[in-house]
């Protein structure tokens, strides 16, 4: 169920997509660049599990896409739609929130179990 639910909050991420003005190719240029988040883990689990779940955490997401309404800056609405559809993805695949004992550690669960 939880899979699903993200598959349509992905498919919601595309439907806003569309609805800006860039080429369709960003999209997949984009999607995966909330991953660079994961250079985080250079430092620490604790650092590492901050950058993530500062790239992946929906509310911040939908706080930029909000900004970027109000301000009307279609690149910025573009980032906050990025990091929404992104985080989607990642739930779809099993990937969560990190918490601090390592990467593996999600709030879905451990990944790879």
């Amino acid at each position: 169920m939880i899979k699903l639910e993200e598959l349509s909050l992905f498919i919601l991420g595309i439907y806003l997509f569309n609805r800006l003005n860039f080429d369709w190719w960003w999209c997949p240029l984009l999607i995966l660049a909330p991953d660079f988040s994961m250079l985080g883990y250079l430092f620490g689990n604790k650092s590492g599990a901050f950058f993530y779940n500062v790239f992946h955490h929906k509310a911040i997401a939908l706080l930029i896409y909000a900004l970027g309404c109000y301000l009307s800056i279609e690149s910025i609405q573009l980032a906050g739609i990025i990091l929404f559809s992104h985080s989607a993805m990642d739930r779809i695949f099993g990937y969560g929130l990190k918490y601090e004992k390592g990467f593996k550690y999600t709030h879905l669960g451990e990944i790879g179990k």
